[in-house]
């Protein structure tokens, strides 16, 4: 009874304190050791006593520690609360971090949906082509699913061909070739004319630059309209594009004196 009449008012032990925080008298006694968070007050009988205030404080450590944040990082990002808006300023950093882990966990809810979605349809344990659709739902390229409709040959190209960087620079210039070939093609321009033929140039390019000139690859990249099991919406702005874009390019290479999709296939 002694040593409770001599802690003040509005002072809590550490043992309290463990007790109202759901956490050990060790992890106070660590956290004080640290740095992080040293009690406020000694009582006469030699007692760590922790204050209302300390409890704010250890409600961001534990927070952030729950986020993964470690603890030098902790100590670095702990805001002083002598205010008001000192109190404010540290919940909203709080709720910002709470905030970015969500929307990170949320991203990778989402991939791990896709991923089991796109096994789930593969007919063989395939762990290259399981990486392959990770990186590009990390790079978000929306076009992951086709991934699993391409031979070995196509992705080991794509693999040494392109980075992250190059990699969606390529998929930004094929959904603007698409887009447009859609809009010349709903406004009746017609595939021989000077804008047929520049979007014609423009995707041929755009060919040679995706197979460093490897004709061999032509056939199944002339498949990714007809894959079976896409997205029907999808499917049917590819067959749009390509209603435009194939007797465009039949025109822009009969004019250069080359059929490379023969070559292709021989």
């Amino acid at each position: 009874m002694s040593n409770n009449r001599a802690i003040p008012q509005g002072y809590m032990t550490v043992g309290e304190v463990a007790k109202k925080m759901g956490i050990t008298v060790r992890t106070l006694q660590y956290y004080d050791r640290e740095g992080l968070l040293s009690p406020s007050a000694e009582s006469e009988g030699g007692r760590r006593l922790y204050t209302d205030k300390d409890m704010i404080k250890l409600h961001q450590i534990l927070s952030m520690k729950s986020l993964g944040f470690s603890l030098d990082t902790i100590k670095n990002r702990l805001i002083p609360m002598d205010s008001p808006v000192d109190v404010a300023n540290a919940l909203t950093e709080q709720a910002a971090a709470i905030r970015a882990k969500m929307d990170a966990l949320s991203e990778s809810l989402q991939a791990i949906e896709a991923l089991k979605a796109e096994v789930l349809q593969m007919q063989t344990v395939d762990f290259k082509k399981y990486a392959d659709i990770i990186v590009n739902l990390q790079m978000k390229n929306e076009f992951y699913w086709l991934i699993k409709h391409f031979d070995d040959q196509t992705l080991d190209h794509m693999r040494s061909r392109f980075d992250q960087e190059s990699g969606n620079a390529m998929i930004g210039l094929f959904n603007h070739l698409q887009n447009e070939a859609v809009k010349l093609q709903r406004e009746g321009v017609p595939p021989e004319s000077e804008k047929g033929q520049a979007l014609a140039k423009a995707y041929w390019d755009m060919i040679m630059e995706f197979t460093s000139g490897d004709m061999s690859l032509l056939p199944k990249l002339m498949e990714i309209g007809s894959f079976a099991g896409v997205d029907n919406e999808w499917k049917q702005k590819q067959l749009l594009a390509i209603t435009y874009i194939e007797p465009a390019l039949d025109v822009y290479l009969s004019r250069l004196g080359i059929n490379p999709f023969e070559e292709g296939t021989t």
